[in-house]
């Protein structure tokens, strides 16, 4: 029988955690548990904020790392060798008030008060971060550590004034963040081998039938995972951590993919850049971007940044929500899965892993062990789109991707289109790329890829868009991309707002907003 304990840092000491079930929240262990309630309980999906912690990590040289992420879907097993801080932390032992709570205080920031806490956190991850990099935060970059964040009364003015202004505050000793003691307490906590943890069930039975595994090299995982073809592979809990708060689903035996140093690798050479299936979709994108810049808004626009902080790109194409959008650009970039088996590995385009709905390719006890982005080309011209009814933090009704490469004669030599939101699966429009291969990339061209596209997708009506405005949405983004992309007198992003054709029964359709008129 398993018998380790989850230890990880807290309040100042190595906190030892054992009798708890495994799929154990890190807020129900907060506010059940240690009767810690500052950090709040409100939507138990990721969505709200209310229950932002900030989690500590040593990375790969050995130095801390600080992530909000959302309490209400991290299983507490995963917080071993880590460090967790609520809000409870920032306070001084003198009572005195942290720079980043004080600033919300004389910001008029808060009203009910429920929210804040959370706001509280990620402002002080913020703030950590940016006193790390001895510079201050723009506008945008606030916007982003507070997309995950929801509040209903005050709004969000004097929250942004807050966070301009946390920086002004003289820091008292509370405030000095020692990086260095924390380091030296996390250190010891570093298991050397695959940490094992059963704990009593949901229902408080002495022992359930879960076991969590978090093995810490590549060799160990693949040979847990093989061994255990039906366990559920675990990585940032923002889709599988659903499943228990919200589906009360039994998990089964767990692998973890958080402590395998090669699963969150970041490797580029002269062909292609690799991402290891653990690394956090925040640092995915942000390698992405490197070499596609155009992804910068999709980025931003994917879920929040707590939510990026503990996802994954492997966990994101793993799982093959329809609406997933990392899927449509990664189509269309003719990105390559490294699969493993135990020690056989084998190579996978993406549009081959989709079989059917929430369905792949993968064999009992086979896993992702990196995802392949060619770099691009000199000739390529990439766009995405995301259309949803939200700018932040919200799901798709449409995500499109473009790919066309097109030579000095403006002939285009290869063309990838890829759409969530409109199948079963994340999918290529095959006619909508027969019409735009090989021909001239100009208007009429564009114009027969759009028709095209109503014979690659049958979208479905749900409660996000109706059927109609999505076969609409996707001609007129295609259209977006062409405006963006031609040659002669391209338009910027920014110029482009509605879509429509003079003289056509396409009306032009805005595309932020609530643009179905069902």
């Amino acid at each position: 029988m398993t018998t380790q304990s989850i230890r990880f840092l807290y309040r100042g000491d190595v906190h030892e955690v054992r009798d708890v079930p495994v799929t154990r929240t890190t807020l129900q262990y907060l506010r059940e548990d240690l009767h810690a309630c500052g950090t709040k309980e409100g939507c138990a999906e990721g969505d709200c904020g209310a229950c932002t912690v900030v989690i500590g990590e040593l990375d790969g040289d050995g130095r801390l790392a600080l992530k909000a992420v959302n309490a209400c879907i991290q299983f507490l097993p995963t917080l071993d060798g880590r460090a967790l801080f609520t809000v409870e932390d920032l306070r001084a032992p003198d009572g005195a008030l942290h720079p980043v709570q004080q600033a919300l205080v004389d910001c008029h920031a808060s009203q009910c008060g429920f929210c804040t806490p959370g706001f509280a956190m990620s402002l002080w991850a913020l703030y950590e971060r940016q006193r790390a990099d001895a510079g201050l935060p723009a506008r945008d970059e606030i916007s982003q550590a507070l997309s995950g964040n929801l509040c209903r009364c005050t709004g969000y003015r004097p929250i942004v004034d807050a966070a301009q202004r946390m920086f002004d505050y003289a820091r008292y000793p509370r405030a000095a963040f020692d990086r260095t003691a924390i380091e030296n307490l996390l250190r010891p906590l570093q298991r050397p081998g695959t940490f094992e943890f059963r704990g009593p069930d949901a229902r408080g039975a002495e022992y359930g039938d879960a076991t969590f595994f978090a093995p810490r090299t590549l060799a160990d995982f693949a040979a847990l995972r093989a061994a255990r073809p039906h366990a559920r592979v675990l990585a940032g809990s923002t889709d599988v951590g659903l499943w228990v708060t919200k589906q009360f689903r039994d998990l089964g035996d767990v692998i973890f993919t958080g402590n395998v140093a090669e699963l969150r690798a970041l490797t580029r050479d002269a062909q292609a850049l690799t991402i290891g299936a653990a690394v956090p979709l925040e640092e995915a994108y942000a390698a992405l971007a490197v070499d596609y810049p155009e992804l910068a808004e999709l980025w931003a626009r994917f879920a929040s940044l707590p939510i990026r902080n503990a996802g994954t790109l492997g966990g994101n194409v793993a799982n093959g929500s329809p609406i997933g959008d990392s899927m449509p650009a990664l189509l269309v970039l003719d990105a390559e899965l490294v699969l493993r088996r135990a020690d056989r590995t084998r190579t996978l385009p993406l549009a081959a892993f989709y079989t059917g709905y929430q369905k792949n390719a993968l064999a009992p006890g086979e896993f992702i062990e990196a995802i392949r982005v060619p770099r691009p080309a000199p000739t390529l011209r990439f766009r995405t789109y995301k259309i949803a009814k939200r700018y932040d933090q919200d799901i798709s009704a449409v995500c499109a991707a473009f790919a066309l490469d097109i030579g000095e004669d403006g002939v285009i030599a290869n063309a990838r289109v890829a759409f969530g939101g409109m199948a079963a699966t994340p999918l290529r429009a095959a006619r909508a790329e027969a019409e735009l291969t090989g021909a001239r990339w100009d208007e009429a061209t564009a114009l027969r890829a759009m028709d095209a596209l109503t014979s690659d997708y049958e979208p479905l009506t749900d409660f996000r868009a109706s059927a109609a405005y999505r076969a609409k949405v996707a001609r007129n983004l295609l259209w977006r991309c062409w405006l963006e992309t031609r040659d002669d007198a391209p338009l910027a992003l920014r110029d482009v707002d509605v879509f429509g054709f003079e003289g056509e029964d396409d009306v032009a359709l805005a595309l932020h907003g609530t643009g179905d008129t069902r």
